[in-house]
């Protein structure tokens, strides 16, 4: 690896190069990282602003929403002057205010399975900050074929969740085969959100991020984490790949073709 880092950059991260488990050679390796955050909304924005601060190179952001004065109580890289804006160009610009090093790619629409082939691919890391099932699966079964490592987290009201699904381990579908029927599960804006509860899980996604594109600790690979914010408890829960799932199991197919991420997102059988 050659090391290119400047006085200002050695400044800049000089908490992390003074880290024996980082190092300038660890903190080149976050600038030399590329990784996509799926969602620019309550998950998405702690997400982004940490790993833009620590340093990681190049950061892909999908979403294809607008701004909402609704959305401020919990989107923090997000601003009152923002509301109208997309997300992805009021996200690049808190990054280019924040740490002017980062690159970021913007994709002002939603991840579908006929645009999918077109923007994950290249990335070293995934960060599923979505806020709804078919993309979840989309991005699990992709990422899945394709061995690209994905920092899972959800929301609901005052609880969390969140896992890592790496190449040879366990994947989404492993814990749940196939989604809730849809109108079962309520989002944010019919049950509400604790304003603060996405900083706490996107913060630990972001955690994951790091140390995916470090490759050092142990990831969350075959553990799932609660997180209750009234009783502030944390609970982990071990789970294992299912010889029986389609995408990752004995028999696992090698193309999302016969998915259709509607509903149950169910895998066809041929």
């Amino acid at each position: 690896m050659s090391l290119s880092l400047d006085s200002t950059q050695l400044d800049r991260y000089s908490r992390h190069i003074i880290m024996d488990e980082v190092g300038p050679e660890g903190q080149q390796r976050l600038l030399d990282a590329s990784i996509l955050v799926v969602g620019a909304g309550g998950l998405g924005s702690p997400v982004i602003q940490y790993l833009a601060a620590a340093g990681v190179g190049t950061l892909g952001i999908v979403d294809d929403d607008a701004v909402e004065r609704s959305n401020l109580q919990r989107q923090v890289i997000h601003r009152d002057s923002d509301i109208g804006r997309p997300k992805v160009d009021s996200a690049t610009a808190f990054v280019g205010d924040l740490n002017p090093d980062i690159e970021v790619d913007t994709y002002e629409t939603r991840l579908t399975k006929e645009n999918v082939a077109a923007i994950v691919p290249g990335y070293d890391v995934v960060v599923d900050a979505s806020d709804n099932f078919p993309t979840r699966y989309l991005l699990n079964d992709f990422c899945r074929i394709h061995g690209i490592p994905i920092a899972h987290g959800a929301i609901y009201k005052f609880e969390g969740q969140l896992t890592t699904l790496v190449p040879g381990g366990p994947c989404y579908r492993c814990l749940f085969p196939e989604a809730p029927e849809p109108g079962t599960v309520p989002d944010c804006a019919t049950t509400g959100v604790l304003g603060v509860l996405p900083g706490t899980v996107g913060c630990i996604q972001a955690t994951e991020a790091v140390k995916l594109a470090l490759d050092a600790g142990d990831q969350l690979e075959g553990r799932l984490v609660f997180y209750d914010a009234m009783e502030l408890s944390f609970e982990m829960v071990p789970y294992q790949q299912n010889a029986e799932c389609p995408i990752c199991g004995d028999d696992s197919i090698d193309s999302i073709d016969s998915i259709e991420y509607t509903e149950a997102c169910s895998v066809r059988a041929d």
